[in-house]
């Protein structure tokens, strides 16, 4: 099974179809506004709905209220959502959307127990771990720490780039890979030729 590629923190139609024709599977936006990268939910409304079929959109919050939350799917029509901050099982099923749960790769965190209370998410993020920072970091982790079990459940993030990449699907193989700063020209705005490289690099660590 090949490796699916989420490029986040989309903010401009441009940057979107230039993912896509790239061959990303899945677009990220975020709906959290201490985020460089956050986008209102108009602008992502509106790049939504100009994408073509067979791409999966996805919504990330942090603590996020229902009515926020509900705002985004009402107008967006947002396929899955993505929740990075301390939601518990029940609020982050509560919404009509499949979803995913980051987890922040704390030197302590359980990923076993983390995968069992979280059983009904349709992935686990990993992602690296600064204190006050809920993702986004540009710091990858010790991937040595993600059980073999696990890598199927796994959609790998924090820190890749197009030069790493190659090297975090060949030693983890997980069902997919999540980049933004990586692929930034600066905060926000992507670099086209870094998301082709990003990809190429996935495309490589597979062989």
């Amino acid at each position: 099974m090949r490796t699916r590629v989420k490029i986040c923190g989309i903010t401009r139609l441009e940057d979107a179809m230039a993912a896509i024709e790239a061959g990303a599977d899945a677009l990220g936006f975020v709906f959290y506004p201490p985020s460089p990268r956050h986008v209102e939910v108009a602008r992502a409304t509106s790049i939504i709905r100009s994408l073509p079929p067979f791409i999966t959109t996805v919504a990330l919050f942090v603590n996020a209220d229902r009515e926020a939350i509900a705002e985004v799917v009402r107008e967006t029509r947002i396929d899955l959502l993505q929740f990075h901050g301390n939601e518990c099982p029940d609020s982050c099923a509560e919404h009509g959307r499949p979803w995913i749960k980051a987890v922040r790769m704390k030197d302590d965190v359980d990923l076993a127990r983390i995968e069992s209370d979280y059983a009904d998410a349709r992935a686990l993020l990993l992602d690296a771990y600064r204190p006050g920072v809920p993702g986004g970091t540009g710091e990858a982790f010790d991937w040595e720490r993600i059980p073999t079990r696990l890598a199927k459940r796994i959609v790998l993030a924090g820190g890749l780039t197009p030069d790493n990449v190659a090297d975090a699907v060949r030693q983890v193989k997980p069902y997919a890979v999540d980049v933004s700063g990586g692929v930034e020209a600066s905060k926000g705005i992507k670099d086209h030729q870094k998301i082709e490289q990003f990809i190429r690099g996935v495309q490589l660590g597979e062989q």
